[in-house]
C-alpha cells in the first residue's frame, strides 16, 4: 500500500518513476488493460527478478496495483489516481506514438496474448 503523501511529493515519487525505461514500458503495456506478469515478463525481456522489480517499485509508490487471480498476479493502472499521476499518464500517453520500443512492445503484447501462458486479458 502506498505511503501517505503531500502533492510535492508525490510528483518527485512520479517523476522518479518515470525515470526509468523499464518502468515507461511497463506502464504502457498497463494502459491497454490489466496484465498479468508473465505477459508484463515476456514483453519486456528482462527476466523475472527484473521485473518484479520493477512492479514493486511502482507499487510501493501508488502507480500500478496488483490483483492475485489464483496463482496470477494481475497488474492494473491505479483505479483513482492522484490528479498528478494522471496528467503524468496522460503526458506518457502522447509520448507514446514516438517511442518505437514502446510501439514494438504493443506489438509484442498482443502476440504474447496470442501464445503465452497466463490469464487471457479482461
Amino acid at each position: 500500500m502506498a505511503v501517505k503523501q503531500s502533492s510535492s511529493e508525490q510528483v518527485i515519487a512520479i517523476y522518479k518513476c518515470l525515470c526509468d525505461v523499464n518502468r515507461l514500458r511497463i506502464l504502457n503495456l498497463l494502459r491497454v488493460g490489466p496484465q498479468c506478469v508473465c505477459h508484463i515478463e515476456k514483453v519486456l525481456g528482462i527476466g523475472s527478478v527484473r521485473t518484479s522489480q520493477q512492479l514493486a517499485y511502482l507499487r510501493r509508490h501508488g502507480m500500478v496495483e496488483v490483483e492475485v487471480r489464483g496463482t496470477w498476479r494481475i497488474y492494473t493502472l491505479p483505479s483513482k489516481p492522484t490528479p498528478e499521476l494522471a496528467a503524468n499518464l496522460a503526458c506518457l500517453q502522447d509520448c507514446i506514438f514516438e517511442g518505437k520500443a514502446f510501439r514494438d512492445d504493443l506489438t509484442r503484447l498482443e502476440e504474447v496474448h496470442n501464445s503465452q501462458c497466463g490469464p487471457k486479458p479482461v
